[in-house]
């Protein structure tokens, strides 16, 4: 394995100044987002998720950013995922999104609530029929003896819904709620630019934090 201590790079592509940012952290991560997409980045709604179980021990994964409705971070899952049991008990929640590209992150905290059951119907049926079929057929999370146990539900719900199977009572959407957003734009001998957002009293307090 080579040293990976001389794995580096030089951060010298943009810069982030107060002055330069909105004063409203989801107009500025609307901004980052497009300029992100255009700029080709792979899956720029792909966003890591960091959970905390009733043990207190953290878990993360990436899942993928499908909306924003009422400034709130929308993504969809499996209820009874190891996921949606540890927001079900804590829903203290972090967001990631790491664009190398652009040499960007946005890092997000806040509170995670189930979306609507009604805006859960609505993105379920935009799905392909596969993905509506394995929100059916998997038991996300849970020990399976084979593949081939899986491929067997799979057709089992197929005959039994056909095209048209309505979505699966433990599964739907999530939003996060913000409470603190941070934009990280990488500059040269690591003194990157950090500009923070946290709310207070309903406003937007921003500050400037040490790389």
């Amino acid at each position: 394995m080579q040293n990976l201590a001389d794995l580096r790079k030089i951060y010298a592509r943009d810069s982030l100044a107060e002055e330069d940012v909105h004063q409203d952290p989801m107009k500025q991560f609307e901004v980052w987002f497009e300029q992100a997409s255009q700029a080709q980045c792979p899956e720029p709604h792909a966003m890591t998720l960091a959970t905390v179980n009733g043990d207190g021990l953290p878990s993360v994964r990436t899942v993928l950013l499908k909306g924003i409705i009422d400034q709130q971070f929308v993504f969809y899952t499996n209820y009874l995922s190891q996921k949606g049991k540890s927001i079900a008990i804590n829903p203290n929640v972090a967001l990631l999104f790491f664009w190398h590209e652009l040499e960007r992150q946005v890092r997000i905290e806040g509170t995670c609530v189930k979306l609507s059951p009604e805006l859960s119907d609505v993105y379920y049926h935009s799905r392909p029929i596969e993905s509506r079929i394995g929100a059916w057929a998997s038991p996300q999370s849970d020990v399976v003896e084979n593949r081939h146990y899986l491929e067997s539900l799979e057709n089992d719900y197929r005959s039994q819904f056909g095209d048209h199977p309505p979505r699966p009572p433990h599964w739907g959407g999530y939003c996060v709620v913000p409470q603190r957003i941070e934009f990280w734009q990488g500059r040269p001998s690591r003194l990157h630019d950090r500009i923070n957002f946290t709310q207070v009293n309903q406003f937007w307090k921003i500050e400037r934090l040490a790389p």
